[in-house]
C-alpha cells in the first residue's frame, strides 16, 4: 500500500496521524499487549508479530492491524523495520516521545 493512500484510510476510519518507528534488526519484543488499536504500514525493512503461536510477516508496503490488548511478539528482520503507525484510542500520541508524520502536500 502506498504511504498517501494508508494516509486516507486512517483518516476514514478514525485513526489520528501516525508516527514514525524504527527498529534496529534482529530486535525482538516477548509477548505483550498495548491499551490501544494500531494500523501500521511497513516501509522498509520486516517485522514479524506472532498470535496465538500464528506468525505473519510484513515487508515494505504490508499494512498490519492489532486490536486492544492483543497479546503478540515481534521481531525484526536483518535490516530492521522502519513503519508509521497510528494508535488509536491514546489520548496524546506526543506523550510517547514519537514524532508525528505530517502528511505531504
Amino acid at each position: 500500500m502506498k504511504q498517501e493512500v494508508f494516509l486516507e484510510k486512517l483518516a476514514k476510519e478514525d485513526f489520528p496521524q501516525p508516527v514514525f518507528v524504527a527498529r534496529d534488526h534482529g530486535g525482538f519484543l516477548d509477548l505483550h499487549s498495548h491499551p490501544y488499536e494500531v494500523l501500521a504500514l511497513v516501509t522498509e525493512g520486516q517485522i514479524d508479530i506472532a498470535i496465538e503461536g500464528i506468525k505473519n510477516i510484513y515487508l515494505a508496503g504490508d499494512v498490519f492491524h492489532l486490536l486492544p490488548n492483543q497479546i503478540h511478539t515481534e521481531s525484526y528482520g536483518g535490516r530492521g523495520v522502519k513503519y508509521l503507525a497510528s494508535r488509536k484510542g491514546i489520548v496524546l500520541q506526543e506523550e510517547l516521545g514519537l514524532q508525528v508524520v505530517q502528511q505531504a502536500e
